[in-house]
């Protein structure tokens, strides 16, 4: 069970890696464009601050993905986890990828069938997205679901990496369902630490060791 964060502001993961409950990150071109960084430059912070698994995501036909791909492991090496599309371009290069045992993440999965197609292309990870199955009335929870049980099933060796998770409630229900990582913003991974019972309790707690101190 592990939890990455999903962005490309190297300061949240500087405030949430701190804690040691971070396992890796994941990055896509739209939070790229959004730090306002190079890509080199996110992955490089991310690497020296000691973030042992990295999302990088590629776009482009097959021989291009593969070509870039490999610059990209020369440098940062066993941090690297290739992200590609789940398009025949994206599978095709995923599958060149993991003959050569490089870690693949197949992003933008919306059905279990996508899933298994992207288990037989070699993928170490796919990345349903829950939320937007959600936004387009399917219930992206149960995809989840039916991806790990088909997974576990025919013992798929490629883990369920929930995506697009806009809730605490999404992040529970999607370890519940199978999945085997979940990636989440960095504000609901502070949302996680929080309940009402919680900071009632600590008040108390507050007050009453106050006055056994005072």
């Amino acid at each position: 069970m592990k939890i990455y964060l999903d962005t490309a502001d190297v300061a949240e993961v500087q405030k949430y890696f701190a804690t040691g409950l971070i396992d890796g990150v994941t990055t896509n071109p739209t939070l790229i464009r959004k730090s306002g960084r190079k890509p080199q430059d996110v992955y490089r912070e991310l690497k020296l601050m000691g973030v042992r698994d990295i999302s990088m995501e590629i776009v482009g036909d097959a021989p291009f993905i593969v070509s870039e791909a490999h610059k990209l492991v020369e440098e940062f090496e066993e941090v690297c986890t290739i992200k590609v599309p789940c398009s025949p371009s994206g599978l095709l290069a995923c599958r060149e990828l993991s003959k050569e045992r490089i870690r693949t993440n197949v992003t933008l999965i919306f059905s279990a069938a996508q899933a298994i197609l992207a288990a037989k292309a070699g993928a170490t990870y796919v990345s349903p997205f829950v939320g937007r199955c959600d936004d387009n009335s399917v219930a992206g929870l149960e995809v989840v679901r039916s991806i790990a049980e088909v997974y576990g099933r025919h013992r798929v060796d490629t883990q369920v990496l929930a995506a697009s998770i806009r809730d605490v409630y999404k992040v529970t229900r999607a370890f519940y369902n199978g999945a085997h990582i979940v990636t989440v913003p960095p504000i609901i991974f502070e949302k996680m630490y929080d309940h009402v019972l919680t900071r009632e309790g600590l008040v108390q707690f507050d007050k009453d060791w106050a006055e056994y101190n005072g």
